[in-house]
């Protein structure tokens, strides 16, 4: 396996270390592994249905970035050494990932997704559903097929959550006074389990002891926050060309995210109502440039950033009980990247 450049002792407390460019680079050093997952997640899409297995076609043909199998994969080489069990379980979580997005583009009636139509967009929302429904059945059966009873109990405990966080998103996106505990509960159950689960499905795959199955389940949580912290940071930071999507489109979708809640928190009462009722009616576009300088001067913008990098500071801390390897180091360069990025 090719190496990476190994960080020196320290580094797991330091603030500025070497961010590399993009997840490909992350991964590279792990190019056989993924191959390993592809051709597992390749068979275990394959139907006897036929327009079940065209849509799978259609989702193996336009897959992203791999990001969650990958973790899956980094996890277990930081914890021990591969088995088949993990590049399985590494197409289990792939599976689960790709039915939530199906049901997301569903209940957002989105169009379009890494540049293609989404699934309902082509065969319509019925089939959609249901294909989604068929692959969270499909990871679970994968998963009991692994003969291991944590392993399948991970996945049956994130499918709850994912779950469980899109219904609370759902239920509070009618009420833009959302609070900073709502915004990290949906948060850690609709991003942050994923990635929890996927780093220690990782461990579980290679046997890790309790101490390094904690500590990935730890890096994973803390990860996702910062996820999607840093995700939401870019819908004020980006523009449409950078972001792929409208600049401000959380406020034009009436989504209160935290830049705002933070803003909010450090404005009076007059000027919090005045935010509040411009985004309950719908933001027009004279209105979001209001509300993108009212996060700039409230220093929403800046405590949020300080809080992505606090809770990636957390996420690189749990690593500490791992031994030095390429894989960690390449964990800890993942956590720096998802905070410094610019998509």
């Amino acid at each position: 396996m090719a190496s990476i450049p190994r960080l020196q002792e320290g580094d797991l407390e330091r603030e500025h270390v070497a961010v590399p460019h993009s997840l490909k680079s992350i991964f590279a050093p792990f190019k056989q592994d993924l191959a390993e997952f592809d051709l597992a997640f390749r068979n275990i899409m394959r139907s006897d249905v036929w327009v079940v297995d065209q849509m799978a076609q259609y989702l193996v043909k336009h897959k992203g970035k791999q990001f969650r199998p990958a973790l899956v994969l980094v996890a277990a080489r930081a914890a021990g050494e591969v088995t088949p069990k993990t590049y399985s379980t590494a197409a289990v979580a792939e599976l689960l990932h790709t039915a939530t997005l199906i049901h997301d583009d569903v209940l957002d009636d989105s169009e379009m997704r890494r540049g293609i139509a989404t699934l309902h967009k082509v065969w319509k929302n019925k089939l959609a559903i249901l294909m989604g429904d068929y692959l969270l059945s499909k990871s679970l059966i994968a998963a009991t097929e692994t003969g291991s009873l944590e392993i399948m109990n991970t996945v049956a405990t994130v499918a709850k959550r994912l779950i469980k966080g899109a219904m609370l998103e759902v239920q509070k996106s009618h009420k833009p006074d959302l609070d900073e505990a709502d915004y990290f509960r949906i948060v850690a159950d609709k991003t942050a389990s994923l990635m929890s689960a996927c780093t220690e499905l990782g461990a579980l795959t290679v046997n890790a002891s309790p101490e390094r199955r904690e500590a990935m389940r730890d890096f994973g949580e803390n990860l996702g926050i910062a996820f999607q912290i840093k995700d939401d940071l870019l819908d004020y930071e980006g523009s449409s060309g950078i972001l792929g999507k409208p600049a401000m489109a959380d406020i034009q979708d009436k989504k209160v995210t935290l830049p705002l809640l933070y803003a909010l928190q450090d404005s009076d009462e007059k000027e919090r109502k005045h935010i509040l009722k411009i985004i309950r009616k719908g933001a027009s576009r004279k209105e979001v440039a209001e509300i993108l300088d009212f996060v700039k001067r409230r220093n929403g913008i800046e405590k949020a950033r300080e809080k992505a990098r606090e809770i990636k500071n957390k996420a690189i801390k749990a690593l500490s009980v791992l031994p030095d390897s390429d894989a960690r180091d390449s964990l800890i360069q993942l956590a720096e990247f998802v905070v410094n990025r610019n998509k």
